[in-house]
């Protein structure tokens, strides 16, 4: 895909505000569907009004003062999002104070222009400048382009997540 018009120049990364909500929630929700296709039995299937609820959720997210919700924006059009917080310990997943990177989406008619490199660097200046002494993440096993971009950005494997479906569970 050819880089936008005017190139990465003309993207402007920002803090989310309330009226990209609902582009936002469109974007959480493919990001939902993306799951649940790369693995029906881990990842949930999107529920009726899942735009809705997406929209909802990170509007919460913009509130808190521990969560980094960033737009790419070029000629006033929201061409994807990151969503990312600071974290205290979790003695549960056996880490230390960290930054969690929760979400990264760029627009599939947008994708293949360094637009989620420039997000992702974003986001990490911006939990770097909030106090994170790391960033933590999770993709998908088969996101591999995802892994690919982070790998680049020099983060590293450290946990394997592995899950067992019981026979009589329906997915």
């Amino acid at each position: 895909m050819s880089a936008p018009a005017g190139g990465l120049s003309q993207v402007v990364i920002r803090p989310a505000e309330p009226e990209d909500l609902p582009v936002l929630g469109r974007l959480g929700a493919l990001l939902v569907r993306l799951h649940h296709e790369f693995d029906p039995a881990r990842f949930v299937a999107a529920p009726p009004r899942t735009e809705h609820l997406y929209a909802a959720f990170l509007a919460d997210q913009l509130r808190k003062p521990n969560g980094v919700v960033l737009v790419a924006e070029m000629g006033g059009e929201v061409l994807g999002y990151t969503y990312a917080s600071v974290e205290d310990s979790d003695y549960m997943a056996l880490r230390g104070p960290a930054g969690l990177f929760h979400d990264l989406v760029v627009d599939p008619a947008h994708r293949g222009n360094g637009i989620g490199q420039v997000l992702l660097d974003a986001t990490l200046a911006a939990l770097k400048a909030r106090g994170a002494p790391r960033v933590v993440l999770s993709t998908a096993e088969r996101n591999a382009g995802a892994q690919r971009l982070f790998a680049r950005a020099g983060f590293r494997r450290t946990m394997i997540e592995m899950t067992h479906e019981w026979d009589d569970v329906a997915s």
